[in-house]
């Protein structure tokens, strides 16, 4: 006699329950991966019309905001030296958070996961090119961690950012060699064009004083007839390097052409940047340079200051004349008006 063992059936409505959980399960996943691509797609938008780095970051912490929120979002790059923050807070919470942010970007050892720090923040920093530490990202959170589901959008969106970031370094490699004078590094006229007009629209709508320098090299033409071109662009270098070293971010340095610069002082009187002109004299004839043994290099300086209803046509002529009364009364000085 033979025995047989049979499978138990499952019955066709629970057979119909378990396919309508799978399908069910299906459409969940499908309606998350609708919802995750529409989300990437309006980042896609916010980011098209972005093409400097620190609008980038601006523009992606605002599409993330809603969905994590964060304190601050920074980008930084070893290799090309670029450094963006953005931190939502204002006041005490403001500057702590990017104190927190720079002391991470300073650290040798890059940190995997969550890293907390005082005050109870959260740091999580992702690599975009490993090999060389090209790019590192940064949120900084205040009271909590980031949830699985957080960091696997972080993830996913990352993506997006990382191919945009690479085209806003090529922006801003083009840009800077179209705003950049290529000997000394300083601004060149067409950034002096674009920004001038701001200044002084800013100065006169705040009633904030601002001041122009005029700046011209005594015996250049010397250094560059006795010890050769080359040397001239050395030291052209060597002074453009000191002027930069003097002045303020808020400031504008420009290189006009030639050997003859141009300082812009934002909410600086003639009696302040008369101070700093004159520094800037003593440091340029301590570069010690000579083109014979009794030719030295100096610098010549005219300032005046923005008046109220003057051009800057008018203004541009008028501090020429002061830097003309310089060179005439003996070079290598400071002449105001």
């Amino acid at each position: 006699m033979t025995t047989s063992t049979k499978e138990p059936q499952i019955s066709t409505p629970l057979l119909h329950q378990v396919e309508l959980e799978k399908v069910m399960v299906e459409l969940g996943n499908l309606k998350k991966q609708s919802e995750r691509l529409d989300l990437i797609n309006k980042l896609h938008a916010r980011m098209a019309g972005e093409l400097s780095l620190s609008g980038m970051i601006e523009a992606y912490s605002v599409w993330l905001m809603p969905l994590v929120s964060h304190e601050l979002i920074g980008y930084n790059n070893n290799i090309r030296k670029k450094r963006h923050l953005f931190c939502s807070g204002h006041g005490p919470q403001r500057r702590k958070a990017i104190e927190f942010a720079e002391e991470l970007i300073e650290e040798k050892v890059p940190f995997k996961g969550s890293y907390s720090i005082k005050n109870g923040r959260y740091a999580y920093k992702w690599i975009f090119e490993s090999a060389d530490d090209a790019g590192i990202f940064l949120i900084l959170k205040e009271g909590h961690e980031l949830a699985h589901e957080e960091i696997d959008l972080v993830n996913y969106s990352l993506e997006v950012l990382a191919d945009c970031l690479r085209r806003g370094l090529e922006y801003e490699d083009l840009f800077e060699r179209a705003s950049n004078d290529p000997l000394t590094g300083l601004a060149n006229r067409r950034v002096f064009e674009e920004r001038i007009h701001g200044m002084m629209d800013s100065a006169r709508r705040y009633k904030n004083p601002l001041s122009m320098i005029s700046m011209d090299l005594d015996r250049f033409k010397n250094i560059n007839d006795n010890l050769g071109h080359q040397k001239g662009d050395e030291v052209l270098k060597a002074v453009a390097s000191v002027l930069k070293g003097a002045v303020r971010s808020t400031d504008l340095l420009v290189r006009m052409g030639g050997d003859e610069f141009l300082l812009v002082l934002d909410n600086t009187d003639l009696k302040n940047g008369r101070i700093l002109a004159e520094r800037l004299c003593i440091a340029v004839d301590e570069l010690d340079v000579w083109a014979d043994d009794t030719t030295k290099l100096g610098i010549s300086i005219g300032m005046s200051e923005l008046k109220a209803q003057e051009s800057l046509r008018q203004w541009l002529e008028r501090t020429d004349d002061i830097l003309y009364h310089a060179k005439a009364e003996g070079r290598s000085r400071v002449a105001v008006e």
